[in-house]
């Protein structure tokens, strides 16, 4: 028996395949948690990818009502995660080309969080404080590593994003981002290289 299962056929016991399935089948009773597994990681995506609260807050909206609204077209449950962040990528696509002005500042980290709202408010994302990558994105660390994210190129920052953060496969990122996986793997390695030279001397300093 092979001790280490490719990440897909791994995933295919996964709460939101499991869900997906029960939604295919009619089963209603699965939308609330689907929701609730896919919300705090799409913000956090489309916040990285468009840099605008305003912008990543309608995207993914528009993200999920696409999803629900072309729901009947996913052919395979296990691919679902793959699928729901291919509908991302491609709103994140539409709303950049629609942006007439650039980002008017730099984002907060506190405000990278799911949770927050922007005045001090919380936002009611199901799960986002146990999600190990939101709980990263805090603290001194955590902003480094937000700004580092933001400078890479936009072809490496979602390579990293789909594999580093939301552990997608190499198969998965190229499928949704329309690449080789040859490309994935370069991207990813240059990704990381950069994001490793970036924090080097914060992470020397305080070992």
């Amino acid at each position: 028996m092979d001790p280490h299962p490719n990440t897909v056929a791994a995933r295919a016991e996964a709460p939101e395949v499991a869900w997906a399935r029960q939604l295919l089948a009619g089963d209603a009773s699965a939308f609330t948690p689907f929701v609730e597994s896919f919300q705090a990681k799409i913000f956090q995506y489309t916040w990285l990818m468009c840099g605008q609260r305003e912008d990543a807050e309608e995207v993914a909206q528009e993200t999920l009502m696409r999803v629900f609204e072309s729901f009947d077209q996913l052919r395979d449950p296990a691919q679902v995660k793959a699928w729901v962040f291919r509908i991302a990528k491609n709103y994140c696509l539409m709303k950049r080309r629609k942006s007439v002005f650039a980002p008017t500042r730099e984002l907060s980290l506190d405000e990278l969080h799911p949770n927050h709202d922007g005045d001090g408010q919380t936002l009611q994302v199901a799960d986002a404080a146990e999600r190990p990558d939101a709980a990263m994105l805090r603290g001194e660390l955590g902003e480094r590593l937000e700004r580092a994210l933001r400078a890479l190129p936009e072809s490496y920052r979602s390579v990293v994003l789909l594999r580093d953060v939301e552990e997608l496969s190499t198969a998965e990122t190229a499928s949704i981002l329309e690449i080789t996986e040859d490309n994935v793997k370069q991207r990813l390695h240059r990704g990381r290289l950069a994001l490793r030279k970036e924090l080097a001397g914060y992470l020397e300093a305080v070992q």
